[in-house]
């Protein structure tokens, strides 16, 4: 995935924390669905400065698509096979118990992942874009 970002801070290191504004999924035109309140969110992250930016400039980030896809595995697809395998194998019981465990291991993944957190966003070329 590729995205523009501002530039916060440069640290020693050759990384860098950037901006990152994450638009919520409607269109935005809250006068046309009777504004739904969805927000725009701010997050600093960190990333590998490749091209050597400054802070406040703006610059092109991209980072692996797939752990992002690995986890939306874990965290949804796996409670759900789960769940409907505990009901056609032994019943409703049987599949709640799946499912629990199901949750489980999503919040043991993510709990991995938060104390393996490495930087996988790489800044790569300053925007072209006025």
């Amino acid at each position: 995935m590729e995205r523009i970002v501002r530039v916060r801070t440069v640290h020693d290191d050759g990384t860098a924390d950037v901006t990152i504004v994450r638009e919520s999924a409607c269109s935005g035109d809250c006068h046309r669905c009777a504004g739904c309140g969805a927000a725009s969110e701010v997050l600093t992250v960190r990333a590998v400065n490749a091209v050597g930016a400054r802070p406040g400039e703006l610059v092109k980030m991209v980072s692996d698509s797939a752990p992002v896809l690995k986890a939306a595995t874990i965290v949804y697809l796996v409670p759900f096979v789960l769940f409907f395998a505990g009901y056609f194998l032994g019943g409703a019981l049987a599949a709640c118990a799946l499912f629990a465990l199901g949750i489980g291991l999503a919040v043991g993944y993510d709990r991995l992942v938060l104390r393996r957190q490495k930087e996988s966003y790489t800044l790569v070329a300053y925007n072209d874009s006025p």
